[in-house]
């Protein structure tokens, strides 16, 4: 790794930290935009076009993210006791979105997919595990259960199923998959910090995984997946089961934080939003079969037992990111 990207990379991880633990507002804003500047240089490509056009995107994005933040922080400070109930509310509001827009949730999603598939394996891991964690502790921390949050927990889980199924691209694929998930974290989070950090920690896992295999491969599409796989028979059952089990189908390991969850939503008498998650994350399962089954029936004419570097070197953390109940 060149000096300057470890520069930037050590920065992003301490301005994440720095937000997630601020005791001010200013100072949560200011570990915010200090991890933008640190992420941008990491987008940069000499050789290709395509990341320095996603840095771009992302950048204007983040930054209006961020101007609304500021902005519900500056009404914040100065409001007094004086101010309606629903003028707090709508600040709540304002603030939240902010969030929502940096962590890429519906309906505010609408620059993931593109920058997403502008970049290439290494950024994209960042971009779903890393820089999720700040938007959702703060958005964790400042959450109150409304109509606006169903909204979005709603919303996120039925466009990431609709505009989900017919797409080539696996970018796009673990980005609608993202997004589908950040519906279930914010559903979790509403109840139990704890449950939300096991998600994320499952959901991560089960990420670094999948593109691990898709980088060695060096796959960007359904169809590259498919062919790089046609030697190898134990590449295509750890690569399924990581996606059923990214799906949340038991009995792997991505059912456990899914179940929690319902268990809570339907305790505390969520029935309706329960079940609507239920109903649209069935959508997102018909495009995790649909690639495993395609993956497991493609044609192979290598025994089960011979595997290549690739396999011995992700064995490890493969099989306990499936690993059964």
């Amino acid at each position: 790794m060149k000096f300057y990207k470890m520069l930037f990379f050590s920065s992003m991880i301490f301005s994440t930290l720095m937000a997630i633990s601020s005791f001010s507002w200013f100072s949560m804003w200011m570990g915010l935009e200090m991890n933008l500047l640190s992420i941008i240089p990491l987008f940069k490509s000499v050789n290709n076009i395509y990341p320095n056009e996603a840095s771009i995107k992302y950048f204007i994005t983040q930054t209006i993210a961020s101007s609304i933040i500021l902005l519900a922080i500056m009404l914040y400070l100065n409001m007094n006791n004086m101010v309606s109930m629903n003028m707090n509310m709508y600040l709540d509001m304002m603030l939240n979105s902010g969030f929502l827009i940096k962590m890429g949730a519906a309906p505010f999603h609408m620059w993931f997919p593109e920058v997403m598939e502008g970049l290439n394996w290494n950024m994209n891991l960042l971009m779903l595990t890393w820089q999720k964690i700040a938007p959702m502790i703060l958005l964790m921390n400042n959450m109150k259960i409304n109509m606006f949050i169903s909204m979005v927990i709603i919303s996120s889980s039925l466009i990431s199923g609709i505009q989900g199924v017919n797409q080539i691209s696996m970018r796009k694929i673990l980005t609608y998959s993202s997004i589908n998930h950040i519906s279930w974290m914010i559903s979790s989070m509403m109840f139990s910090s704890s449950i939300w950090v096991m998600y994320f920690m499952i959901y991560s896992l089960i990420s670094i995984n999948i593109i691990l295999i898709l980088k060695n491969l060096n796959v960007y599409y359904l169809k590259q997946l498919f062919n790089s796989m046609n030697n190898n028979n134990m590449i295509k059952i750890l690569f399924s089961f990581n996606f059923l089990s990214l799906g949340g189908i038991p009995p792997f390991l991505g059912f456990i934080p899914k179940w929690l969850t319902i268990n809570f939503m339907i305790m505390n008498n969520m029935y309706i939003i329960s079940t609507i998650l239920i109903i649209f994350t069935l959508m997102t399962l018909y495009f995790y079969i649909r690639i495993s089954m395609n993956s497991m029936i493609m044609y192979s004419s290598e025994k089960l037992n011979k595997m290549n570097k690739l396999s011995k070197s992700t064995m490890t953390m493969n099989f306990i990111s499936i690993m059964i109940m």
